[in-house]
């Protein structure tokens, strides 16, 4: 689509901020405009589509504005029904990234050595121990432990869990999502975690540029989540 507007801000309505272009409210398809519940968020949708497209008549798309898609997503679908989300997202706890070592000796032992103070938290903080093996075959969580754990998402508020569903896929870890979410890693430090797998590889057999694209791809999709939670605060 061409940008239609020169200037992009947040302001005040009654029902919480709204974004601004050249005075008129943001709408997005298929829904009415788009009020956000806090100004910092209001602030960085807004400081998104003054970005976009470069100036007046240029060519912007969606992918330009990640924030206000999730943020979108959260909003107009998951706030009026979370359940399937929740469930969605708790799902990966069933097969945690965290939970599978590697075959190699010296690469298990490193993914223990990470991973494990994770695991000690997950299960301390919500209790919810889970067990690991070794190798892909599955192995089943504890009942118990998978309740648990879907109650935690659950409580999140929603543009919490509009962050976590991005961050979780990409990281294949529910243990991950929920340690960025509560402040006990950064999204530098949950990427590379995640990819203690491949960056072992790499070290064996040297770098693979399909591989790396990938990572870049869960780089920015984490940054993203990140930057949400953060907003989410106020």
């Amino acid at each position: 689509m061409k940008r239609f507007w020169d200037q992009a801000a947040a302001a005040p309505a009654e029902d919480g901020f709204a974004v601004l272009l050249d005075g008129r409210p943001l709408r997005l398809p298929g829904s009415g405009p788009l009020r956000l519940p806090l100004p910092r968020l209001a602030e960085a949708v807004a400081a998104e589509w003054q970005a976009a497209g470069g100036a007046k008549g240029g060519e912007m798309s969606m992918e330009e504005v990640p924030l206000t898609r999730v943020v979108a997503t959260a909003l107009d679908r998951m706030a009026a029904d979370p359940a399937p989300s929740v469930d969605a997202i708790a799902a990966y706890g069933r097969t945690d990234l965290l939970c599978y070592h590697g075959t190699d000796a010296r690469l298990a032992a490193r993914q223990a050595q990470a991973w494990q103070p994770l695991l000690d938290w997950v299960a301390l903080t919500f209790d919810a121990p889970l067990r690991v093996t070794t190798g892909v075959m599955p192995v089943p969580q504890p009942p118990e432990a998978e309740r648990a754990l879907h109650a935690a998402v659950a409580a999140l508020p929603v543009l919490k869990l509009a962050a976590l569903g991005v961050a979780v896929p990409a990281l294949g870890s529910l243990v991950l999502g929920l340690a960025l979410a509560h402040g006990r890693l950064d999204a530098a430090e949950a990427c590379r975690l995640a990819f203690l797998d491949e960056t072992f590889q790499q070290e064996l057999w040297g770098q693979d540029r399909e591989a790396l694209e990938r990572q870049q791809g869960i780089v920015k999709d984490v940054a993203l989540a990140e930057r949400l939670l953060d907003l989410a605060r106020g």
